[in-house]
């Protein structure tokens, strides 16, 4: 682990990952996740909440709950929250994927409301950003490699495709759940990525996928190649494309889950 100072009174502990390890070699003996909400989402779902341009979903498990991302607009953000009942003062950690505003743009409010909590971030972040999250309180770690960051969570660790961005992998008793913010990096290179840091095959694949304007013939690749992977579900939303989600619905069939705003996925296998 090593630690950089940014100014006199800021330290920023870079986390440093262990090894990845296969089912038979993680700490825990019982399956900890127990469901993903949607909480900010331009892909609609569930009524009487607010959707905006951007992606956030909770993670909940009896030990930790992590905050993927947190859209574009905290007030927006919060009122979801409060529509599905879920207390902002309960997140533990906020682990962010890239540095796109509509899915940073929500975080001071998150931190206004609780800032007990870390926030878990790839390298290249721009120090002014580090700083004004130390500067209320959180904790800052920032992944500079793939691997363990607790019990059954990983980060891919940061993709540079011209921007940096990681993705959120989740172990459960049915294989991955690996969780993409915009996927710039390409949705199939994060999820090979998952497998081979991991050993494990994925169970649900769920975010962004960032395949807006892609020509059909490219979303049908992607496709195959995801299924020649096994990826066992898949949950698309956000940039991913209302042609490229149809085409994932029908290639999936009654294993496509809805991943819009306010939907509710259960992880407790």
């Amino acid at each position: 682990m090593s630690k950089y100072l940014i100014g006199p009174w800021l330290a920023l502990l870079t986390l440093a990952l262990t090894p990845a390890k296969g089912t038979d070699g993680h700490a825990g003996s019982s399956d900890a996740f127990q469901r993903i909400t949607i909480l900010f989402n331009n892909v609609s779902h569930a009524p009487g909440l607010s959707s905006g341009w951007g992606f956030s979903c909770l993670v909940e498990s009896p030990e930790k709950i992590i905050l993927f991302d947190t859209g574009a607009d905290g007030e927006v953000l919060l009122a979801n929250m409060r529509q599905l009942e879920l207390d902002p003062k309960r997140i533990d950690v906020v682990f962010l994927s890239h540095i796109h505003s509509d899915h940073t743009g929500g975080l001071d409010a998150i931190l206004a409301r609780g800032s007990d909590v870390q926030v878990i971030l790839p390298e290249g972040f721009p120090t002014p950003f580090l700083r004004s999250i130390a500067e209320k309180g959180a904790q800052v770690q920032v992944v500079e490699k793939g691997g363990r960051l607790m019990d059954r969570v990983y980060s891919t660790g940061p993709f540079d495709a011209g921007i940096v961005e990681q993705a959120l992998i989740l172990e459960t008793r049915k294989g991955l759940v690996v969780i993409t913010g915009c996927a710039h990096p390409g949705i199939v290179h994060i999820a090979e990525s998952a497998v081979r840091l991991t050993g494990i095959r994925i169970h649900l694949l769920l975010g962004g996928f960032h395949l807006e304007g892609k020509k059909r013939s490219e979303i049908q690749a992607i496709i195959t190649r995801l299924k020649a992977m096994g990826v066992e579900k898949v949950a698309p939303s956000h940039c991913t494309g209302e042609a490229a989600i149809a085409a994932f619905r029908q290639a999936w069939g009654t294993d496509f889950v809805e991943g819009g705003l306010g939907a509710s996925i259960a992880l407790s296998f």
